[in-house]
């Protein structure tokens, strides 16, 4: 499986990004059991779950991007989503895509957005 992440760059406090991850080599029936998830790290802090979709279509987000974030997933393209708006400068962070399989976990690369105050 491999997860391809891309949407990030800078941008103005108060603007908006979109996150697109497209998944490969992976089977359309594991893809249809697995949640989908936004992780982020910035530096000095650890990694955390900013958003998920789960297998069922329940969406889940951080307090801290609530309201804000969106988390949305084609199955068709085999693609996840995370539309950001309202981005504040604490939002400054590298953001990964997960897939969580029920045999294990996948990874995509990371893509840094980067919000100037």
């Amino acid at each position: 499986v491999q997860l391809q992440a891309s949407g990030g760059g800078l941008v103005q406090a108060g603007g908006s990004l979109r996150l697109s991850c497209a998944a490969s080599r992976i089977i359309t029936s594991v893809l249809w059991q697995s949640d989908m998830n936004w992780y982020r790290q910035s530096p000095g802090n650890q990694r955390e779950l900013v958003a998920s979709i789960t297998s069922g279509g329940t969406t889940v987000y951080a307090d801290s991007v609530t309201g804000r974030f969106v988390i949305s997933k084609d199955f068709s393209k085999k693609r996840v989503y995370l539309q950001m708006n309202s981005l504040k400068p604490e939002d400054t962070a590298v953001y990964y895509c997960n897939i969580r399989t029920p045999g294990r976990d996948y990874w995509g690369q990371g893509t840094q957005v980067t919000v100037s105050s």
